[in-house]
């Protein structure tokens, strides 16, 4: 009996969980948080702060790799706290796509209170 109530709680916990996160149990960047995925933008730092430098084929690569899951993705990882601890300027990291001249970026996308370039 015991073991019985303990299952049902299980199959409870990750019925609950399924609901929170969507039925395929994925966020915007798929099983990674933005948060998370913010770290790979670390090759941005001074791109992201400063709209007159240029890119590092690192940072465009990180970019562009972020940017492949979805646009949406992009945003999220863009405007995530992790990336706003590092200093990282959504309204400078926006334009990074362009600066790194990303042709299957996502222009025109809303991006909070932004829209891609």
């Amino acid at each position: 009996m015991r073991g019985l109530l303990v299952l049902a709680l299980l199959v409870a916990a990750a019925a609950c969980l399924v609901a929170v996160r969507g039925a395929d149990g994925a966020g915007e960047c798929g099983a990674t948080p933005p948060d998370r995925m913010a770290l790979k933008l670390a090759p941005c730092a001074s791109a992201a702060q400063n709209p007159s430098s240029a890119p590092s084929s690192s940072c465009c690569s990180a970019v562009h790799s972020i940017g492949k899951q979805s646009p949406k993705c992009l945003c999220a990882v863009m405007l995530s706290k992790t990336a706003k601890s590092a200093g990282i300027k959504a309204e400078v990291a926006i334009t990074i796509p362009k600066r790194c001249n990303l042709v299957d970026r996502p222009i025109g996308y809303k991006c909070g209170d932004y829209t891609l370039p």
